[in-house]
């Protein structure tokens, strides 16, 4: 057998187990959070963002939220076997053994947490552990117990802006609760549509949300509208604190008004169709209010 090729295969099996590892962190959930901690982070600072902050933001959140990703994976790799969508999943497909999952996210998730520490704060690092901790300890189980999960679950995701904004400040003020205020907000509408789309799965997996229990969706819906609308008044909250300015507002109403289009469409129709374009509406409207929130500091 020719060596090159036993080299060339093994560098294959090499590199698809470390994307597997990769997978586990669910990069794209992982970069979400490390980009609303540095936005975060970038909000508190004064004048210039200091480097060393800004690198222990951004490596600290990343590497904690993406452990504490992967733990969430290795406790739901049962439910995962059962959902079309997740199936394929390292866990679920046998890939990584399970104590192998657990060693990774407790390793990650732990060398974030040592890295937050560097900010010289307790409050960063407390922040960072009642992220995992919600996460893992409350919203993870009850999703399996109560539709409440999601309002739990929202509460884990609102935190990291809070946790590079205690980075640079050592404090939580009030402007900070502003932009956990806006991710809470935003997530339940962002959740439900996607839950809508995959109300099949979810039940399969026996997962107690409310798009499983609402099998007509109209309480669904009713959820989403309510959201979507009181998002208009809270995303104008970092102005009224004058976190952000007139050209943050004025760009903050025109994307919540879109939102809120979107969503009562959604709640007239209750169609796949509608809550997909909702679903990608809300992918689209952070990153432009962060583009609003960088332009109106300039």
């Amino acid at each position: 057998m020719n060596p090159d090729w036993n080299d060339t295969a093994a560098l294959t099996l090499e590199r698809s187990r470390v994307a597997d590892f990769l997978a586990l962190t669910k990069p794209g959930l992982s970069l979400f959070s490390v980009a609303t901690a540095v936005g975060g982070a970038y909000l508190a600072a004064e004048d210039v963002l200091p480097l060393v902050p800004l690198l222990v933001t951004l490596f600290g959140t990343l590497l904690s939220a993406g452990g504490g990703v992967a733990l969430n994976q290795y406790s739901e790799r049962s439910p995962d076997a059962l959902m079309r969508r997740t199936a394929n999943r390292p866990l679920p497909g046998g890939r990584i053994r399970p104590i192998a999952g657990l060693s990774f996210g407790l390793s990650v998730s732990l060398g974030g947490v040592a890295i937050l520490s560097l900010a010289g704060n307790i409050l960063a690092v407390s922040m960072a552990l009642a992220t995992l901790a919600v996460y893992l300890l409350l919203y993870t189980p009850l999703k399996r117990v109560t539709p409440a999960a999601t309002t739990v679950g929202a509460i884990a995701g609102s935190l990291p802006p809070m946790i590079g904004w205690a980075v640079m400040r050592n404090d939580l003020a009030p402007e900070a609760w502003t932009l956990f205020a806006i991710l809470f907000v935003w997530q339940i509408p962002h959740f439900y549509s996607l839950a809508l789309m995959y109300r099949d799965d979810y039940a399969r997996a026996h997962y107690q949300i409310l798009t499983v229990l609402d099998p007509t969706g109209r309480r669904t819906v009713r959820h989403i509208l309510f959201y979507c609308t009181i998002l208009l008044p809270v995303s104008l909250l970092p102005s009224v604190t004058g976190l952000l300015g007139q050209l943050y507002a004025v760009g903050a109403v025109v994307l919540s008004l879109i939102f809120l289009i979107l969503g009562a469409r959604l709640y007239q129709t209750r169609t796949q169709r509608d809550a997909r374009t909702l679903f990608v509406a809300s992918l689209a409207y952070l990153p432009l209010l962060s583009v609003l929130i960088v332009a109106d500091r300039f």
